[in-house]
């Protein structure tokens, strides 16, 4: 059993995702839940405030990329350092059979896809006052978090759909796949503005 399994917080996610997927999110109750994960409602709450949050591994995350931006080198760029924050964030993965299973129930359910939708808002904002913090002014910290958030979400994809991936390595490629898409962006620019 994995580590993250063995404690009442994986239990619950893991039931809850079960029952979400049979039995849809709105069909499912918070002691339907607990009563899978062999818990009482009490110790649901003690962790979750509504079953609404039980998928979203609270601010594991955030925590997680945050400490990482602090490690980074001082004076390296904002995108930079969010790409070298990313690499940490399989410290705070799911199996990849979870992960896959959260996605499809997410997509598959409104209020999930909702919460889903304000927390990465939510990320984005840390992260972004994180490299305010580090110096950079809000336009350009906006804009890093912004494009930074495009890739991890590919590397993401990336990493669950290819079982033997490297996070590292497939952060490193779409990264890679950014330079390539924005390559002739200055030229086109360029000869795009208006002449005087």
């Amino acid at each position: 059993m994995a580590r993250w399994e063995g404690n009442a917080r994986g239990r619950l996610e893991r039931a809850a995702l079960d029952l979400f997927r049979e039995q849809g999110y709105d069909r499912t109750t918070v002691a339907q839940i607990a009563q899978r994960a062999n818990l009482t409602e009490r110790s649901f709450y003690r962790w979750f405030p509504d079953k609404r949050e039980v998928l979203f591994a609270g601010d594991d995350l955030e925590k997680v990329l945050l400490t990482a931006i602090d490690a980074v080198p001082a004076g390296t760029g904002a995108l930079p350092t969010l790409l070298a924050a990313f690499t940490a964030v399989p410290e705070v993965f799911r199996p990849r059979d979870f992960l896959i299973e959260r996605a499809a129930v997410i997509a598959a359910n409104p209020p999930l896809l909702e919460r889903e939708l304000i927390k990465l808002t939510s990320l984005a904002n840390a992260l972004t006052a994180a490299l305010v913090a580090r110096g950079f002014d809000q336009p350009t910290a906006r804009l890093a978090t912004d494009v930074g958030g495009a890739v991890l979400r590919l590397t993401t994809e990336r990493w669950i759909a290819d079982e033997t991936a490297d996070f590292a390595e497939v952060l490193a490629a779409s990264a890679a796949d950014l330079v390539a898409v924005t390559s002739g962006l200055v030229a086109v620019t360029a000869d795009a503005a208006p002449t005087r």
